[in-house]
């Protein structure tokens, strides 16, 4: 199993070229199976989850060109040979389960295994579940699969989400566009790959409006047709390379980094006495050296500070002057990198969903060990600032959101190289 040996103590210097977003990849990805026509996708990110997906989409009879060191993907659905998702190629990515409300809308029928993904608590699929009822789909659970039908077709509802729930507001615009009627979801998720997914649907030919607001409505169509889109950057992995800067020190301009969707994240960064700039070509963020001011962090639904950036706030709140809270409100269970920062010798408190931490002087490289995607890269960031040498166990969580990582931080002189256990 890969392993990243880190050696710390380099400031980071250069660019980073920011990659399609992952978040909105996966799905834009299950929305090809709405239509019988071709989709191209440009900006793809090549990761070990994207690629999961493709082989996914494959085994449904979907024709997909992807070359090995390729960022367009090339996807036809014009035969799909199976309305299967199985266990073996659902459990490890959760994103995976997209796949049922494009074959309930185009094909009336699915089965897809519930699905896995990162230990950071329970994240079920109810509000999905009960959107598509709504909608007029028969659905029955059983021997841990979904086996959903809907014959004569979904039909346009009301769905009241009891939660702004990221993966019901994606998944739910996606099976309206082709149901019989209109559609409307309140408190939906207001997040930017909803409106990068609401976009590339429209160009298919989908009636949507109020995509990246509280009420989304769509009103179905018969057919979606094929379309050329490019994936929106990556605003975590954007966020995550300007805490690397700010933890490490240094000055990196990070290329096509979406600043708009970034706003919380820089506001944070600012008051900790980070430089962040605005830039034509993307976002510089620049640390003098200076030490950085604790500062506190509750995390929220977009546009609030985001959950897939918490970890990284917090490795770099560990070196912070003062003492910071970070609340997430979010997911249960996403405190699990807390004792593995501690390793490097950092001062960090867990007490239901708050984590309390203390800044402390200097942290030392340790072995240590990733537990989910957001809080691998934690570590890293952690190993960089960190003296002496850091080993980062379980990289696979790395490789399944962020592309060419030792490349991107490597050419701006960190020292991370690839091992193994």
């Amino acid at each position: 199993m890969d392993t990243l040996i880190i050696q710390g103590g380099h400031p980071l210097n250069g660019n980073i070229r920011i990659s399609g977003a992952k978040n909105s990849a996966l799905k834009l990805m299950a929305a090809a199976l709405l239509t019988d026509e071709p989709v191209e996708l440009q900006n793809m990110p090549n990761l070990a989850d994207s690629r999961f997906m493709a082989r996914l989409l494959s085994s449904l009879g979907v024709d997909v060109y992807w070359p090995q060191n390729e960022s367009t993907c090339r996807l036809n659905a014009a035969d799909i040979s199976s309305t299967i998702a199985p266990y073996d190629l659902v459990r490890k990515m959760r994103a995976t389960f997209n796949v049922l409300g494009p074959l309930l809308a185009r094909i009336g029928h699915a089965t897809v295994s519930l699905p896995g993904g990162c230990a950071i608590g329970a994240r079920p699929v109810n509000f999905h579940l009960e959107a598509f009822q709504a909608m007029g789909a028969d659905i029955v659970i059983e021997q841990g699969y979904v086996k959903a039908a809907a014959i004569r077709g979904l039909k346009g509802a009301i769905i009241d989400l009891p939660f702004p729930s990221v993966g019901a507001t994606e998944h739910t615009m996606m099976a309206a566009t082709l149901a019989n009627g209109t559609t409307q979801i309140n408190n939906a998720a207001q997040e930017p790959e909803i409106v990068d997914i609401a976009t590339m649907l429209r160009a298919m030919g989908a009636k949507i409006e109020g995509a990246g607001t509280s009420c989304i409505t769509i009103e179905g169509v018969d057919k979606l047709n094929g379309v050329n889109h490019a994936v929106m950057p990556d605003r975590i992995e954007a966020g995550t390379y300007a805490m690397a800067v700010a933890a490490a020190g240094g000055d990196v301009l990070l290329e096509n980094a979406p600043a708009k969707e970034m706003t919380s994240l820089i506001e944070h960064l600012r008051h900790a006495g980070v430089t962040v700039t605005v830039e034509n070509d993307g976002v510089r963020v620049m640390r003098n050296g200076s030490r950085l001011k604790a500062v506190d962090v509750d995390v929220q639904p977009h546009p609030g500070f985001a959950t897939d950036l918490q970890a990284q706030f917090m490795a770099l709140m560990t070196t912070a002057d003062g003492v910071s809270t970070i609340t997430e409100n979010i997911f249960e269970n996403r405190f699990l990198h807390a004792p593995e920062l501690n390793r490097f010798g950092a001062d960090i408190r867990v007490q239901g969903k708050t984590a309390t931490v203390h800044g402390v002087d200097k942290l030392v490289g340790a072995p240590v060990m990733a537990t989910d995607l957001r809080a691998s890269v934690s570590l890293v960031i952690a190993g960089l600032v960190a003296e002496g040498e850091t080993v980062v166990n379980r990289i696979y969580h790395l490789d399944r959101g962020f592309e060419k990582l030792e490349e991107k931080l490597n050419a701006c002189g960190a020292s991370v190289t690839r091992g193994s256990e």
